[in-house]
């Protein structure tokens, strides 16, 4: 028998898997990695670009993997980096026009997908969801930082 927390993180990674096999499947259509598609998504957000200090705590990534990433997305012609002057990590990263439209599909599929899945429940069974989903979010942050505590049993 499974007990609580098995199948709560048993879900949740299962979730993920499911994200990053969707987010896998609609870059190959582009020609390109699923790893793109969360710097997509997350650039279009920021028109006037973003640096990759605030990339990386936007993607919850590490300075060498967002390091990594943008090198080939600028590569492939997806972004821009402005440094004008400044470092690496101060300078801005933007979506080129090629960019932008891929990443306006990518945002096009997330829509249809998160669609999808929300049809199994009623609006008022989402917004408890959610709600619920952020609670466990800032426990789960929490306890990671402070570290998990002593029960008595």
């Amino acid at each position: 028998m499974l007990t609580r927390f098995e199948q709560f993180s048993s879900m949740i990674f299962g979730i993920y898997r499911s994200i990053q096999r969707l987010e896998r499947d609609e870059m190959i259509k582009y020609g390109y990695k699923g790893a793109f598609a969360q710097y997509l998504v997350t650039l279009i957000q920021y028109p006037e670009g973003i640096t990759s200090t605030k990339l990386c705590e936007i993607c919850d990534k590490d300075k060498a993997a967002v390091s990594r990433i943008v090198a080939e997305m600028q590569e492939k012609g997806l972004i821009v980096r402005e440094c004008e002057g400044a470092g690496t990590y101060r300078g801005k990263i933007k979506l080129t026009s090629h960019g932008i439209q891929i990443a306006k599909n990518v945002c096009d599929a997330v829509r249809a997908t998160v669609a999808a899945t929300g049809q199994t429940m009623t609006e008022e069974e989402r917004v408890l969801f959610y709600q619920t989903l952020e609670k466990l979010f800032v426990k789960f942050e929490s306890l990671a930082k402070d570290d998990i505590p002593t029960i008595e049993v």
